[in-house]
């Protein structure tokens, strides 16, 4: 059975950054050893009208 770990502070902001220099899903996934459905979630979850909120998750 797979183990699932939880996304860090450090790897949430690191999703953001690359997310707002425009990179895509896949690039962000590769980069960090994750799902491409990882990264997708993350950013859908936590996706505004202000754009995607790394400090609102950790609050």
């Amino acid at each position: 059975m797979q183990k699932y770990t939880q996304l860090t502070y450090e790897q949430r902001y690191h999703i953001y950054l690359l997310n707002k220099q425009g990179y895509n899903q896949t690039f962000i996934a590769k980069s960090m050893n994750r799902n491409k459905s990882t990264i997708s979630r993350e950013l859908s979850r936590n996706t505004g009208k202000k754009g995607y909120r790394h400090k609102h998750v950790m609050a």
